[in-house]
């Protein structure tokens, strides 16, 4: 049992278990959001679990395709930030490997897609179907600049919407309002991940949209508008929704202006002091010896200011709720 349950953490691991948190946080805002209309908590669970390995599926697939990008372009590999498809160039697991755990997550997620078209009913294919098609064209869509759209669509109205549809049995504007605030910070995340990549994926002549504008200045400011947008559809819900606790997800605004500093002056070569408001960062060690301290340091900010985010939207639905 010991082994298993080592094996099943090495492949979290291997799948960039890192970024769930994100995943966890997105749902849980929507979560709650079904509980104040009476919503289903089963239902809302178990799409929880159908999400979480639609997510590791998309990162092993991202991983198995830059792979096979990475064994062609030996320039590209050079230029590549070194935690890139890690577990496959340490001789961790084999290409095959992934491909089956991918086959097995898609498996579970499919499996938990027709217990909630029982249970909640047939608009859940629809949903279902959207998400599949998002997790297999993923990496295909990164590589021409449509990786934030893919992004926005699964992280934002697709899984908004689908876990309070199989909660309520229907669908809302204010949870369409509610998508568009949390995904641009999610959107923030995956940009940031491509900024950090830049050099790399402008080595290989990648179609990222950061590739596509073709300056890494004049592409940072599309983070401003991002992070910007996420807050005024904050704004908009708090006024439509008449809940102005919602306000408080402005006290991320500092941390916002950090990732967006520290991502600006990202060098591979560079290591930032850890202060407490940069927290939590895991795994230092590890990632000072292997050399991509810098780019998880810059990454995890991105990825803290997004779960802070969640955090205090979760907070201020749950206020509103209780009263």
């Amino acid at each position: 049992m010991r082994k298993v349950f080592e094996r099943f953490l090495f492949w979290i691991d291997c799948s960039r278990a890192f970024a769930l948190p994100m995943t966890v946080m997105s749902w849980l805002v929507a979560f709650l959001w079904g509980i104040k209309y009476n919503g289903d908590i089963f239902n809302g669970l178990l799409a929880l679990v159908g999400i979480i390995f639609a997510h590791l599926a998309t990162n092993l697939i991202d991983d198995y395709c830059d792979y096979k990008i990475l064994c062609k372009d030996e320039k590209y590999i050079q230029s590549a930030q070194k935690c890139k498809c890690a577990h496959i160039f340490e001789n961790r697991v084999t290409p095959q490997q992934i491909f089956r755990m991918v086959i097995i997550y898609c498996a579970i997620a499919a499996i938990i897609g027709i217990v909630l078209t029982l249970k909640a009913g047939l608009p859940v294919i629809a949903l279902a179907l959207v998400g599949a098609l998002v997790t297999l064209l993923y990496q295909k869509c990164s590589l021409v600049g449509l990786s934030e759209a893919v992004v926005f669509i699964a992280y934002g109205p697709l899984m908004f919407e689908g876990v309070y549809f199989v909660m309520t049995k229907t669908f809302s504007l204010e949870v369409f309002m509610l998508s568009l605030a949390v995904v641009m910070f999610t959107l923030g995340f995956l940009y940031v991940h491509t900024l950090l990549d830049f050099e790399g994926d402008m080595t290989y002549h990648k179609k990222t949209l950061c590739c596509r504008i073709g300056d890494k200045n004049k592409a940072l400011k599309l983070l401003i508008l991002f992070y910007s947008f996420g807050y005024i559809m904050t704004a908009v819900l708090a006024f439509v929704s008449h809940n102005l606790y919602l306000f408080i997800t402005f006290l991320t605004i500092p941390l916002a202006i950090i990732t967006y500093k520290e991502t600006k002056i990202f060098e591979k070569s560079r290591i930032p002091n850890v202060h407490w408001w940069n927290l939590p960062f895991e795994n230092q060690k590890f990632y000072l010896q292997e050399g991509s301290f810098g780019f998880y340091f810059t990454l995890f900010q991105a990825r803290n200011l997004m779960m802070q985010f969640c955090i205090l939207m979760s907070i201020a639905i749950l206020i509103q709720t209780v009263q």
